[in-house]
């Protein structure tokens, strides 16, 4: 019987961030599929507390600690000529344990979590390869490196560069390479030099029976406050979600104040940098940082704020806010692979379009509460994991059975 190696940067566990909400359903459905093998990294003590629900799932695992820091990986990645994202998963440790699980267990396929995995994958195996990329890191980082200065912007344009020619490398090595949408996947193909590689999207999904506002109480505190209230979630140490945020304070909550006086904006994610830290408590601001459920406080929220300026595949917080029934405001980055349509949410590229869709469903209640009717509406149709993972037995040279319940 065929048996599956998963690699990935990230533990699947917790499912409480985009890549890792992704990358828990996508082992879950492999699971069901043959055995399988996983080698990936612990990024802080509760992703290594996650390990035993890990090893229920997996038929062996490596969990390593990723403690390289972040000059440690420069310096190599200078002195390998490689990306700087790829070199700060690069351990030895995991290169033996592969090799080691491919020379005694059977297995047939590799499915690669992230370009980082790539690494991993011995020149000699047989077998067939799938890369999930999720989304064109490369061409993040060129936007990063465009719109900087300095040793900084430097650093980002060298990254962009080397992490196309890792991305390419890969691809030609894969017998298929997937993005998270059709728009990022034509990205991706436009990007190659090879037609030859086969490039598909492979979509998000969403637990809509667990995101259902009828299933979740209100986060109290924040319930307490005046209206209308605003939320922002996702992992706040990633670059585009800070600078959406800032955009948020400075540029887009002053207009809606003005309006709305007690208009507040909810910033509900792990790692905030101190510089939003610091604006939590003024101006309407509140940064609650981690939390250990993210639902209640998108329970008491009144809409989703998104205004993503550098957006990379599908966002798993606009599909979470849709999915407990708020009508969200955000940009067409952040749009791009959810083809609800303006029923379901409101797209808005300017500052002052993005404050005055905002203020336009907080001053009226029942349009907004249409919009985050149809926007439930909508994820319950479209927008569930059994859909999004129809293919992958197909990708993986596997028969369907077992995948039904994957989600």
């Amino acid at each position: 019987m065929m048996e599956i190696l998963f690699l990935a940067h990230r533990i699947p566990f917790p499912p409480d961030r985009g890549d890792k909400i992704r990358s828990h359903h996508i082992l879950k459905a492999l699971a069901r599929l043959a055995p399988v093998h996983v080698g990936c990294f612990a990024d802080d003590p509760a992703d290594r507390a996650s390990e035993g629900d890990l090893a229920q799932l997996a038929t062996s695992h490596l969990l390593l600690d990723r403690g390289k820091s972040l000059a440690r990986a420069g310096l190599e990645s200078l002195a390998r000529g490689a990306p700087l994202s790829v070199t700060a998963f690069h351990d030895a440790r995991m290169a033996r344990w592969v090799a080691e699980t491919l020379r005694t267990r059977p297995i047939g396929a590799i499915y690669l979590f992230s370009g980082q995995a790539g690494q991993y994958v011995p020149a000699d195996f047989a077998g067939r390869v799938v890369a999930d990329l999720v989304d064109v890191d490369s061409a993040k980082f060129e936007a990063y490196g465009a719109n900087g200065r300095g040793f900084r912007a430097w650093m980002e344009r060298r990254e962009g560069r080397l992490l196309a020619a890792e991305e390419a490398r890969i691809a030609r090595r894969a017998a298929a390479t997937l993005l998270v949408s059709e728009a990022e996947a034509a990205l991706f193909r436009a990007r190659l030099a090879d037609p030859s590689c086969t490039v598909r999207a492979l979509g998000n999904g969403i637990d809509s029976d667990l995101y259902d506002p009828a299933k979740v109480a209100p986060e109290p505190r924040m319930a307490a406050l005046p209206g209308p209230r605003l939320i922002f979630t996702g992992q706040m140490d990633y670059a585009p979600n800070i600078a959406a945020v800032e955009r948020a304070i400075t540029r887009i909550m002053p207009v809606v104040r003005a309006s709305f006086p007690d208009a507040s904006l909810h910033v509900v994610g792990r790692n905030p940098p101190s510089s939003l830290v610091a604006r939590d408590g003024h101006d309407g601001i509140r940064v609650w940082g981690r939390v250990d459920d993210v639902r209640p406080f998108l329970a008491a929220a009144d809409m989703a704020l998104v205004p993503l300026e550098i957006a990379r595949g599908v966002q798993n917080k606009v599909l979470e806010a849709m999915s407990m029934g708020l009508p969200v405001v955000l940009s067409p980055g952040a749009a791009t692979g959810i083809p609800a349509g303006q029923g379901a949410f409101s797209v808005a590229d300017s500052d002052a379009a993005l404050a005055a869709a905002v203020c336009t469903l907080a001053g009226d209640p029942a349009r907004a509460a249409t919009m985050g009717r149809n926007a439930r509406s909508w994820i319950e149709a479209n927008a569930g994991w059994q859909a999004a993972l129809a293919s992958l037995p197909g990708l993986m040279g596997c028969k369907p059975a077992g995948l039904s319940d994957a989600a």
